[in-house]
């Protein structure tokens, strides 16, 4: 039974109020850069058990008053098709999905903002589909100067350049789809053009990790630097505040390589540096506050490096991540004393291939094991077959056990999985004929119409969301997407499932 460790309403409670104070600081005008994942932050529901994954847009709401919001989205990212890991989604397309979502938690976007703009085509084309839905989009080009001359950058040929964001709200707060989004250059640009203007408003940032009053080597800090090994971001002691303050505050190289910058650019803006004696000190996070169960988030953290390996692990073979950000993972679990077996589900789903192919001697093909971990602690395995991908095999293992139906009573009729592989064969031209997971799910919602069993079995799926699962091999299109919305937590070995290149 997974413990929580984490308390949503103190936590909301207290980051209200922190920000509000930091507004009232600044004569009710300040720049809030939003760092992370503004909904659905996975990541952060894994390291912290108990955190709801949309606490922020909780917190939003509950500043909805008093606050606007400014979506910020880099060009290149557009341009290259920079893609969303957790959803399987590129960034252009998150950020649809965030204004989205803000409507249907009743906050709207003021502006939408496309930084680093060079008339990229891919980023004219989604600005076109934004006006052309009624949304007002800037485009902001490269800050000339930046980092270096900061007399250029703080000058109408600088900040100056970009076209003002006019807001009403004594707190704007500034986010976007990932990282590198360009947010904290937008909110330097407005507090330069409001400063222009006459009005003198602040910027402060809000960050969930690291979370920089806890410890340096704990695993919850641990976890965000293998979360971002890719990267290479690390946590270190912020020196700034420990030479102002005496006091050790953790925070992360790049805060800290840009604080003298940033610290420059504000103070020729216009003085509003001068309360801020370090980059720990421009944040506004109480995450730390919320932790509950400290054994409880350390466990969790432990096993998000694990699962960090496995996904850099598999990226590598796949060709988008690079052999040093597999090394700074291993370094990062070695550090920890962890090994990948430390993840409950990895031998089950080893042993289930094992099994798979001493069964099938003789045979041609890839033997692949699965392993799903119910929160009680209970380990389903499954393993491929010419009828079912292995995951396909878990899952309807898992569902049968959890509605109390006996392994011999079929959920899916023969007659409709061979009706599908002959269409997959015969009509489509596919090489592989056994049904990957969003096959599967389907046919056992055509099932649940007439099969009783299919339909209380169907009742379960919802039960497997944030369980922990392992796979031998690297998942297919079909097998990845249908666990993503199941919303389970998958890891697998770097194998491939199949001799074939191409798999569609």
């Amino acid at each position: 039974m997974k413990k929580t460790g984490f308390d949503n309403e103190k936590y909301l409670a207290e980051q209200k109020n922190m920000i509000l104070e930091r507004v009232h600081s600044f004569n009710n005008k300040l720049y809030l850069e939003f760092g992370g994942k503004l909904m659905f932050d996975y990541h952060a529901a894994r390291v912290l058990p108990g955190y709801d994954p949309n606490v922020k847009m909780r917190l939003l709401q509950n500043l909805s008053d008093s606050a606007d919001i400014i979506l910020c989205i880099f060009a290149g990212d557009i341009e290259r098709k920079k893609v969303r890991a957790d959803f399987g989604i590129t960034y252009d397309a998150d950020a649809l999905k965030i204004i989205d979502d803000l409507k249907d938690w009743g906050i709207a976007i003021r502006a939408v903002v496309i930084t680093r703009f060079e008339n990229q085509p891919g980023a004219v084309i989604f600005k076109n589909k934004l006006e052309r839905r009624g949304i007002r989009v800037y485009t902001h080009r490269y800050t000339r100067g930046y980092p270096t001359d900061v007399d250029l950058v703080v000058s109408k040929d600088g900040y100056g350049a970009n076209e003002y964001i006019e807001t009403e709200n004594p707190l704007v707060v500034v986010t976007g789809p990932g990282p590198g989004s360009g947010k904290m250059a937008t909110c330097l640009s407005q507090v330069y053009h409001e400063h222009v203007k006459g009005i003198e408003s602040g910027y402060a940032k809000f960050e969930t990790f690291p979370i920089w009053n806890i410890p340096l080597k704990h695993p919850v800090n641990i976890a965000y630097e293998a979360a971002t090994a890719d990267i290479g971001d690390f946590n270190l002691i912020d020196p700034f505040h420990h030479d102002a303050y005496g006091k050790v505050a953790i925070n992360y190289n790049r805060d800290v390589e840009t604080y003298p910058v940033l610290k420059r650019i504000l103070e020729k803006i216009g003085g509003t540096a001068q309360i801020y004696k370090s980059p720990t000190e421009m944040g506004v996070n109480c995450a730390g506050s919320g932790i509950l169960d400290n054994a409880a988030v350390c466990e969790a953290g432990r096993q998000e490096i694990i699962r960090r390996y496995f996904r850099y692990s598999c990226e590598y073979v796949l060709g988008f991540a690079s052999s040093e950000t597999v090394q700074r993972a291993e370094l990062l679990m070695d550090e920890l004393s962890l090994k990948p077996e430390d993840r409950t589900v990895v031998i089950p789903a080893r042993n289930a291939a094992t099994e798979a192919q001493e069964k099938g001697k003789g045979n041609k093909g890839i033997y692949c094991g699965a392993a799903l971990e119910l929160e009680d602690g209970t380990i389903i395995t499954g393993k491929n077959s010419p009828m079912f991908h292995a995951t396909s095999s878990v899952i309807i293992n898992t569902i049968k056990k959890l509605s109390g139906i006996p392994e011999s009573i079929h959920l899916l009729p023969p007659q409709i999985v061979e009706s599908i592989r002959s269409l997959k064969g015969g009509v489509l031209g596919a090489k592989s004929l056994s049904l990957d997971l969003e096959e599967t799910l389907i046919a056992l919602s055509i099932s649940a119409t007439t099969n009783p069993a299919a339909h209380a079995a169907m009742g379960e799926l919802k039960k497997l969301a944030n369980c922990e699962m392992h796979m031998t091999h690297i998942p297919t299109p079909g097998d990845e997407a249908g666990l993503r919305k199941l919303g389970i937590n998958l890891t697998a070995d770097p194998n491939f499932s199949s001799n074939y290149l191409f798999i569609s």
